[in-house]
C-alpha cells in the first residue's frame, strides 16, 4: 500500500450535522508526509490557547509531532510549511512559538494573513509537509 491513512474522522457525521466527508489527520503517501492544518485544537477536539495565538501555535506543533511520528517521521523531516495567521499582528508571537519546535530545520516556509479560519476561535493554522529521508544503507 503506498497511501496510509491516520486517524480517519467524519466529524460532521459524528456531530449528526453537515456533509457526510471523511478525512484523516495526516496521510503517508510512501515517503511523504502530509498533514491536516493543525491550529488550536488538540488531537481530540478540544480548543486549546483560546485568545492566544502563540499558544494555539505552540499545540498545533504539538499535535504535528505526534502526528509525524504516528506516520514514521519526525519534525526534522520537515520540508515545507505554511502557516496562517488572521492577524498580522499575531505573525510574530506564532512564528516564534513554531520556530521552537523546528529550530534548525529549515523548512520551505509561506505565510498568509487571512480573514478567517474553519471556526472563530482559530488565530492561526499551519500546514506541513515532511519528507522522510532514505536510507543510504
Amino acid at each position: 500500500m503506498t497511501h496510509q491513512r491516520i486517524r480517519t474522522y467524519n466529524r460532521y457525521r459524528d456531530k449528526g450535522e453537515g456533509p457526510d466527508i471523511g478525512f484523516c489527520a495526516a496521510v503517508r503517501a510512501n515517503d511523504t508526509i502530509y498533514l491536516r492544518g493543525l491550529t488550536g485544537l488538540d488531537l481530540d477536539d478540544n480548543i486549546v490557547g483560546e485568545g492566544d495565538p502563540a499558544a494555539q501555535a505552540d499545540n498545533a506543533m504539538k499535535c504535528a509531532k505526534i502526528l509525524l511520528e504516528e506516520a514514521g517521521s519526525r519534525l526534522e523531516d520537515i520540508v515545507k510549511v505554511t502557516i496562517y495567521t488572521t492577524k498580522r499582528e499575531y505573525r510574530e508571537p506564532v512564528y516564534q512559538a513554531i520556530g521552537k519546535w523546528i529550530k534548525g530545520v529549515h523548512p520551505a516556509s509561506t505565510g498568509l494573513i487571512v480573514d478567517g479560519l474553519g471556526r472563530p476561535e482559530f488565530l492561526m493554522e499551519i500546514d506541513i509537509v515532511a519528507v522522510i529521508p532514505q536510507d543510504d544503507g
